[in-house]
């Protein structure tokens, strides 16, 4: 069975990148995997103070206890992991960026953690336009920091969704976000 975890980087429960990344999750259950969702916004994640101790001999992690140490562990022991953002003020979403920062830490002798695993991402924004929204500066920051850490990005689902819901009427969008979530949860 696979494991995927889901990072909703939004601050609105019902927000679009919340709605589509919650039709992933359909689409993953669907063939039987288990999902853990996580919002973001309602957990304490403190910046990274850039102390380094997480890159140093020996290595032991992030030394800032706040919530990102629940998440560790879980996002290690994935075998996928979704992060959904609304695009704000032309990038990820601040909570979003929060917990990319934070995710230098998962290194050890070998290399970063996360090097190999399997990334979806989900990304919503106003202007139809993803130039004019910022949905191209999303999309770069998601994908230089994945190839950095060595992740592989298995799928993309993005649309413009201004007001909370308005995804639910893109009716591709939110298919192309349960067949991914298949996709995901089948190990493809």
């Amino acid at each position: 069975m696979s494991k995927i975890v889901i990072v909703k980087g939004s601050p609105r429960r019902e927000g679009n990148s919340a709605i589509l990344a919650e039709e992933l999750a359909e689409g993953a259950r669907s063939v039987g995997a288990q999902v853990e969702s996580f919002y973001l916004h309602h957990m304490d994640i403190n910046p990274c103070d850039a102390c380094d101790a997480c890159h140093s001999e020996p290595y032991r992690g992030c030394i800032v206890d706040d919530d990102m140490q629940i998440l560790y562990p879980k996002l290690v022991e994935a075998d996928a992991i979704v992060i959904a953002s609304p695009v704000y003020w032309f990038t990820v979403s601040a909570q979003t960026k929060l917990f990319m920062d934070r995710c230098y830490a998962l290194v050890d002798e070998n290399g970063y953690l996360l090097r190999g695993k399997k990334y979806a991402i989900v990304m919503t924004y106003g202007d139809a336009d993803p130039f004019i929204s910022g949905a191209v500066n999303a999309f770069r920051t998601f994908q230089d920091g994945l190839r950095y850490v060595g992740a592989e990005i298995a799928g993309f689902v993005y649309a413009s969704g201004d007001a909370p819901g308005d995804i639910r009427s893109d009716k591709a969008t939110m298919a192309r976000a349960y067949e991914l979530g298949k996709r995901l949860g089948s190990g493809g």
